[in-house]
Order: structure tokens, then C-alpha cells, then sequence
């Protein structure tokens, strides 16, 4: 059985979901599409017109990553209107949502209720209490490769439900097989077991046969 990798940016990657971007060459496999906060500043009709479109696409199985960032030079109302028009598009292709979130954490949990579809955190490597507020509002969570080295993240991951876990390299480069081995030894499970598990995780985005 194979390393599923939840979010990532490597092209000819196979066992994963790749984060496309605008006007990208569209993958093989399956792919997530949406537009990032740090391209919500720019050509915005031009871009919606193509997500609309890709997101139709049999091998879109999510939308995203968008969201909300607190630390780029992109005015947060802008950021805002964008991410909720990609919630009701969301919704109406009945596609999760990879969500992108750097010191908006409050500001993303009241927006969760528009949203129809689940909501993933990519990335995830903030506080506990942080993290336990996102579990709380039924987020699920995806983690990287901080995992490998941050005792306390390992606590909270040792903690978080396994049903709302995801595995990803996002744009590290490092050996995914590393971070299953982690996450299987902090949890008391084998490698195996961990691997059925994000394939059963993976049915909320109406996939058949990915591993």
C-alpha cells in the first residue's frame, strides 16, 4: 500500500492530491484547485472563470487551498469575499474545501458554518489550544513535516482523532514514509493500519479507488 500524500506540489507525484494554480497544466491524477489568499489581490473575474470550470473536472476532488493570511500584503476584506465566493462554489459542487490559514484562526471558524462540504486545514502546526478550538468546529486537519520535530505538535497529534487526520509534504521536500512511521509510532499503531485509515479518511471526497 502506498503513502497517500494529502496536499502537495509535485506534478508527476501519483498517490496524492496536487494543489493546482491558476492556468496550470492540469495533472494526471487527482488534483485540488482554488485560489490561494496570495492571489487574491490580482485578475479575480479571470481567475474565478477558470476555477468554475476546472472544478468540474472529474479528477478535482477538492477546492482549494484558499483561505485567509494574515501576513501578506492582500487587504483582508478582499481575501474574505474571495474565500466565501469558493465556500458557495464549494457547496455547489459538492467538494471539500483544502484550506490555507496564517493568523486568521478566528476568523476562519465563524465562516465554517457556510460551508456544506468538509473543511481540511493543510499544514496544521499551530498551538494546542488553537488546534483543539479547530477540532472542536469538526475541522478535520492535515500536518507536515513539523511533525517530525516538534514535541508538542507530536503531543497534539498523538491526541487528534484519527478519523480527522491527513498526511502531506505540501512543498517539503523530505520522505513522506518518515512522517507515516511518526504519526503510526505516536499513535501505538502500525504502518499499515495508519495507511487503511487515510484511505477510509479519504471517502469524503467521493473517491472509489485511490490506494
Amino acid at each position: 500500500m502506498t503513502y497517500f500524500d494529502f496536499h502537495h506540489h509535485h506534478i508527476q507525484r501519483e498517490n496524492g492530491i496536487y494543489n493546482l494554480r491558476f492556468n496550470e497544466t492540469v495533472p494526471f491524477g487527482l488534483f485540488s484547485a482554488g485560489i490561494h489568499p496570495n492571489d487574491a489581490g490580482w485578475n479575480i473575474p479571470n481567475q474565478f472563470d477558470w476555477l468554475e470550470e476546472i472544478s468540474k473536472h472529474k479528477n478535482c476532488v477538492a477546492i482549494g487551498e484558499c483561505g485567509l493570511d494574515g501576513l501578506i500584503d492582500v487587504n483582508n476584506s478582499i481575501q474574505e469575499d474571495v474565500f466565501n465566493r469558493q465556500i458557495e462554489l464549494a457547496n455547489e459542487r459538492n467538494k471539500p474545501l483544502i484550506i490555507h490559514c496564517v493568523r486568521r484562526f478566528s476568523q476562519l471558524i465563524p465562516l465554517k458554518k457556510k460551508a456544506k462540504v468538509p473543511m481540511i486545514v493543510h499544514g496544521f502546526n499551530k498551538r494546542k489550544t488553537v488546534g483543539e478550538e479547530l477540532q472542536k468546529h469538526q475541522f478535520y486537519l492535515s500536518f507536515g513535516k513539523t511533525v517530525l520535530h516538534h514535541v508538542n505538535l507530536q503531543q497534539f497529534v498523538k491526541d487528534f482523532p484519527l478519523e480527522k487526520l491527513f498526511l502531506e509534504t505540501d512543498d517539503d521536500d523530505f520522505n513522506l514514509q518518515e512522517l507515516y512511521q511518526k504519526v503510526a509510532e505516536l499513535k501505538g499503531i502500525t504502518i499499515e493500519e495508519l495507511q487503511e485509515k487515510m484511505k477510509e479518511n479519504l471517502k469524503i471526497f467521493n473517491i472509489s479507488t485511490v490506494l
